[in-house]
């Protein structure tokens, strides 16, 4: 079988330091996404979703311009219908793949991030958003609209006054105005997104990999389940992390004093 970190991404550059893999959007000059490269980044995820030594995923855009100004509107520009929905189907899995990475996952917002470009970032964990950077969803703009979680998201993550300023109204918002209404977790100078990506992400490595699945797990169980429900589910997981070696490794190490050598198993 070919080795996941040295085969060629389409669209995308991969690599992996320690328990973190990195990926880069490449296709310059905008990183606009394709079908191709979304089916590879969904391919991807689970590539790196199936390799237990990985505990992050990083994701930013090549250079210091963009992150991703989104689709490629050429694949739409004929108005067929069967393409439209090819291209439709093919955000929504790469991006819930990405949504559904077992590990943390963080967008480091290096520059524009427009359309499938946010929901890119919308669909990770946390985003880091540099002082330069802009972010939209303009897609009703060119009589569209955002179809890779974008009104679902975004509304979550923000509220609906927002979500509607940016999506009804087109409304594109810098760095300061993303971090003031919790579009992004962290506000970074130009150029030093990803090295606080690659510090959330040493973080994430130091907790158990497989108490991180299920926190977050539950955590996203908020969107859609009962908070009853969920309560219990809470409790149950919590008593199933006693199947697992890290739960052993985690309280041992903490009476011994010694760090964990965590197994994600």
């Amino acid at each position: 079988m070919t080795d996941y970190t040295t085969q060629a991404w389409a669209g995308l550059q991969l690599e992996v330091r320690q328990h973190t893999a990195i990926v880069t959007l490449c296709n310059p000059p905008a990183h606009t996404w394709t079908v191709d490269s979304l089916n590879a980044l969904r391919d991807l995820v689970a590539q790196i979703n199936a390799d237990r030594s990985i505990y992050a995923l990083v994701i930013t855009g090549q250079g210091g311009k963009f992150f991703s100004a989104g689709a490629d509107l050429k694949q739409f520009a004929s108005g067929d219908k069967a393409a439209a929905r090819a291209a439709a189907r093919a955000f929504g899995q790469a991006f819930e793949a990405l949504a559904g990475f077992r590990g943390v996952s963080i967008a480091a917002i290096n520059g524009y991030a427009m359309g499938g470009g946010l929901e890119c970032a919308l669909a990770c964990d946390l985003r880091i958003i540099e002082a330069h950077a802009q972010v939209a969803l303009p897609e009703a703009t060119v009589g569209l609209l955002p179809c890779a979680g974008g009104t679902q998201n975004l509304t979550r993550l923000v509220g609906e006054g927002w979500a509607k300023r940016m999506i009804l109204l087109g409304e594109r918002i810098d760095a300061d105005t993303a971090l003031a209404i919790g579009l992004a977790e962290a506000r970074a100078e130009t150029g030093q997104g990803l090295a606080l990506a690659l510090e959330w992400a040493d973080k994430a490595a130091r907790q158990s990999p497989t108490s991180v699945a299920a926190c977050k797990t539950l955590v996203q169980s908020t969107r859609y389940g009962t908070h009853a429900a969920a309560l219990v589910a809470e409790r149950e997981a919590f008593v199933d992390l006693f199947d697992s070696a890290d739960q052993a490794e985690g309280v041992n190490a903490f009476l011994e004093k010694r760090a964990p050598q965590w197994k994600n198993a």
